[in-house]
């Protein structure tokens, strides 16, 4: 993740709200923020698997989806 990817997570999550709370009282926000980029990543994933192979891909990409699910 570089900076500004994580920059821009750190607002869309609002974990920016609680950054001068010390860290044992700010877990949801942080936790929020691990799950979403979680996310986007396993979905950046299966896009790749669905664009680099069209017989396969949608397959591969779908196992990916279902962790979310796990």
């Amino acid at each position: 993740m570089t900076w500004d990817e994580y920059n821009k997570l750190f607002h869309k999550t609002q974990a920016n709200l609680v950054a001068f709370v010390p860290l044992m009282q700010c877990d949801t926000a942080v936790i929020k923020m691990i799950e979403e980029a979680v996310a986007e990543e396993r979905e950046a994933c299966a896009k790749a698997c669905e664009k680099a192979d069209r017989y396969r891909g949608e397959y591969f990409a779908q196992l990916i989806r279902s962790r979310r699910e796990q």
